[in-house]
């Protein structure tokens, strides 16, 4: 049940951003602009395309809302906080010990005395 709804919410978002892009830029906010004229005209396909907006923004927004509820019903009872156990477990017999950490003398070069470090030759 979820799923299905989560899928109808996610094409209601990706069709009410189609739809938003379709509408022509008016110039003015809040419907402010722009002239009377009938069903044909620029004005009249952008009231259509107005009311599929509202259509699909309150659909969006119905699926929201049925998705948290879902969400909450189907969510436990209990907080995750609650399932953290307080102690920690006691380390059993079974348990192996830690390697112990190799000498870091074995991992360096050796060393021979009179040599010197690198350098760049001298510009005499």
């Amino acid at each position: 049940m979820e799923n299905v709804i989560l899928v109808i919410h996610l094409l209601l978002a990706l069709s009410l951003i189609g739809v938003v892009l379709l509408q022509r830029s008016e110039g003015g906010g809040l419907g402010i602009g722009g002239g009377g004229g009938g069903a044909m005209s620029a004005r009249g396909a952008a009231t259509a395309l107005g009311k599929v907006t509202w259509l699909l923004a309150i659909a969006f927004l119905t699926t929201s809302i049925t998705l948290t509820i879902v969400s909450a019903r189907n969510a436990a009872s209990d907080s995750v906080v609650d399932r953290v156990i307080e102690t920690p477990a006691a380390p059993d017999s079974t348990t192996p010990e830690a390697p112990a950490t190799p000498d870091v003398g074995d991992l360096m070069p050796p060393v021979v005395p009179g040599d010197a470090p690198l350098a760049p030759p001298r510009a005499d």
